[in-house]
């Protein structure tokens, strides 16, 4: 170790992914990380996020595990969106005796928070929008940005999102579609609906043919004056409008939510009502080809959405994210310490994450052609319901939602899986 050069890594994209894969870099006393950010200032889309014993376990590692705190989930109801009919009540999926926390839904902003607290000052860039890249032919990456100005590391992480210019530069064949959903999401003040019945008093997914609507607490009460409750209404139909390519955190009028809740159950329509005008925003869904390698050139990976463009299909890409990061930190620590050099480090990120996201499409994959074969048999819509939601809650997902990401690399020495 003694006069070894510092390895320089420059993330790009400071959502959870890249915060996380910050403070787990730059706990490394090897490295030189520098986090460059496109906005002006720290930003968070959305409403709210939900977290479970995956999302635990990392935050954990993180130290950023006490800043997070919401709504409990362990009450979530099941409901036909046109009758109100209550078609299954359960603990959500993604809790577990695994850990008392169990699974929660917060304000995004809440986990940003948390992960900013845990970032050493002065490791992020703001106003840095990352246009190019260049693979330089000795050591590492030309960063170029749209002020003009340059910088150059040793490795590069893709953190930047489902509409990744990392990636964008690596594979400019792979094209992202529009997958014909939008989300319409606020956060309100729970008071305001305290006059509807039955709205706020759980978790809920109201279900119906074109689309679902998704109600939640996202603040822990009992340390909130005033606390926020979500609303999101899911649109499957959506038209696809030429030339756009990201709508994503846009103003949306009520009367064009509204559209998309007209045949719901009338606590619905009148929980929607309850929001004043100017609060909603529109988050279209866009989803890609899956890759066949999440590193490249020996120096860059991608991590998180920017990796696996699923458009939320699991509704834990934060945590995903963030487990990429601090596998790819272990790496770089067991290759350093080795003596080996950087790319074989990606070389393991790559064994280790790769085969996981191979994993989240094959059941994708499972459960479209389940799908299928239900519309092909025209089953009527009571009948795809059930299914979906006995599909949504009852097929194994403990190695998404139970996952053990420090046991994971653990398991992946003791299994003496590396070449090296």
């Amino acid at each position: 170790m003694v006069g070894q050069a510092l390895t320089s890594v420059a993330i790009v994209g400071g959502g959870p992914g890249g915060l996380g894969t910050a403070i787990a870099l730059s706990e490394l006393p090897f490295l030189k990380v520098t986090l460059y950010e496109k906005n002006t200032e720290p930003r968070e889309a959305g409403a709210g996020i939900s977290l479970s014993t995956n999302a635990w376990r990392v935050l954990d590692l993180l130290g950023a595990s006490d800043g997070v705190k919401g709504g409990s989930k362990s009450n979530t109801h099941q409901r036909n969106a046109y009758t109100g009919k209550v078609l299954n009540v359960t603990q959500h999926p993604e809790n577990s005796a695994a850990d008392s926390r169990g699974a929660i839904r917060a304000r995004r902003t809440r986990l940003q928070s948390a992960l900013l607290s845990r970032v050493p000052d002065g490791l992020i860039q703001f106003d840095k929008k990352v246009v190019s890249l260049e693979n330089l032919s000795g050591p590492g990456v030309r960063l170029v940005f749209q002020d003009q100005t340059e910088a150059i590391a040793d490795i590069v992480v893709g953190a930047d999102g489902l509409h990744s210019v990392v990636r964008k530069v690596l594979l400019p064949d792979h094209k992202l579609h529009f997958t014909g959903n939008s989300a319409f999401r606020v956060l309100v003040p729970k008071s305001r609906l305290g006059h509807i019945p039955d709205i706020t008093t759980t978790t809920s997914w109201w279900w119906g043919e074109a689309g679902h609507v998704y109600l939640s607490d996202v603040d822990d009460e009992e340390e909130t004056k005033d606390p926020r409750f979500e609303i999101t209404v899911r649109s499957y139909r959506e038209p696809e409008i030429s030339g756009k390519t990201v709508f994503w955190g846009i103003p949306a009028t009520n009367e064009k939510v509204g559209s998309r809740v007209e045949v719901r159950y009338t606590l619905i329509r009148d929980a929607v009502s309850a929001v004043a005008e100017g609060e909603w925003r529109e988050f279209a869904t866009f989803a890609g080809p899956r890759l066949d390698k999440i590193t490249h050139w020996d120096k860059i990976a991608l991590i998180g959405d920017a990796s696996h463009p699923l458009s939320g299909a699991f509704g834990s890409g934060a945590t995903f994210a963030m487990e990429d990061g601090w596998i790819l930190a272990r790496a770089l620590e067991f290759t350093r310490f080795a003596s080996y050099p950087a790319r074989d480090a990606l070389e393991i990120f790559e064994q280790i994450r790769a085969p996981y996201y191979a994993k989240m499409y094959q059941h994708l994959d499972e459960v479209r052609d389940k799908t299928q074969q239900l519309q092909a048999q025209e089953k009527g819509f009571d009948v795809f319901l059930q299914a979906k939601i006995d599909s949504f809650l009852y097929e194994d997902k403990d190695f998404i939602y139970q996952n053990d990401i420090k046991k994971v690399w653990d398991d992946y020495l003791v299994a003496g899986q590396t070449r090296f």
